[in-house]
């Protein structure tokens, strides 16, 4: 499967936008003008930020010179949705003019996603829980494999199931994440343990101001509990089942009665008045 790897979603749709600029000069009648209103901003634009004086420039641009460009829209579920001319948009409505020249395009919106989750893995200020939930989505909706996206990364196949890790933590554990109370460090060692354990570690890791390797350590010794209470466990039920069937035994011999252990249940056979008489005397009945 052919993919975009390394390019951003701001390459990809200069590059649909310059395809289609080439259409229109040769035929102008392709382009038609819809309302503003009912044009959905594309989801996955890359620039989240527009300077302001820049859009007033291209509003007063379009004011004098009219929009020499078209925007680019596809429609999805019957709606008009933007593929490219974000600031064109912007500068237009600012002008407060209801139509714009839009190229109506038929472009595949799952596309826009994949390469704009791409671009969203590059950027260096994204934090660990995020980056998780992208590699996430590129993977299962999209079939790309742990290799493709530690290429992607320029990053080892292990950090890629490192970070994936992540997603087991507890809501408790990804919120001192996110506020860098704890490390990645910290969190891939804690969290293959339920809720309640991956707080009383985080809690441990925060007041102790402990370091990873010191984490490390830690959830080690946690483990090696478990297995030992698990152990205790299964000693003390295998005692008590020795026990049971030595008072049964004991029981069948002093009393002679039809005894025997069900689990934690001793079932008592009563086949005649002699055997009854027994009990009541074994009862004080």
């Amino acid at each position: 499967m052919a993919k975009g790897l390394g390019r951003g979603l701001g390459a990809i749709l200069s590059d649909v936008e310059e395809s289609y600029v080439k259409d229109i000069s040769k035929n102008s009648e392709i382009v038609q003008e819809i309302d503003v209103n009912k044009i959905i901003p594309n989801p996955y634009q890359p620039r989240k930020v527009f300077n302001d004086n820049s859009l007033k420039e291209l509003a007063d641009s379009i004011k004098t010179q009219g929009l020499l460009q078209p925007i680019i829209v596809t429609i999805d579920d019957g709606e008009y949705v933007l593929v490219a001319g974000e600031r064109r948009l912007k500068a237009t409505k600012l002008l407060k003019q209801e139509k714009i020249k839009a190229l109506i395009v038929d472009f595949d919106l799952t596309k826009i996603r994949e390469f704009a989750i791409i671009e969203n893995l590059q950027r260096e200020d994204l934090n660990v829980l995020d980056l998780a939930e992208s590699i996430y989505e590129l993977i299962e909706e999209h079939n790309y494999t742990h290799e493709e996206v530690a290429k992607i990364l320029s990053k080892s196949r292990s950090y890629i199931t490192n970070i994936l890790r992540m997603l087991k933590l507890s809501d408790y554990s990804k919120e001192k994440l996110k506020e860098e109370k704890i490390t990645f460090g910290h969190a891939k060692s804690i969290a293959s343990f339920d809720e309640e354990t991956q707080k009383k570690l985080v809690d441990t890791i925060i007041g102790q101001k402990l370091s990873s390797r010191e984490v490390e350590l830690l959830v080690k010794s946690y483990k090696n509990s478990s297995k030992k209470d698990t152990k205790n466990i299964e000693n003390s039920v295998k005692n008590d089942e020795i026990e049971l069937s030595n008072f049964v035994e004991l029981i069948k011999e002093k009393y002679g009665l039809d005894i025997k252990s069900k689990g934690n249940n001793l079932i008592i056979s009563v086949t005649s008045k002699k055997n009854l008489k027994k009990l009541k005397k074994i009862f004080d009945i």
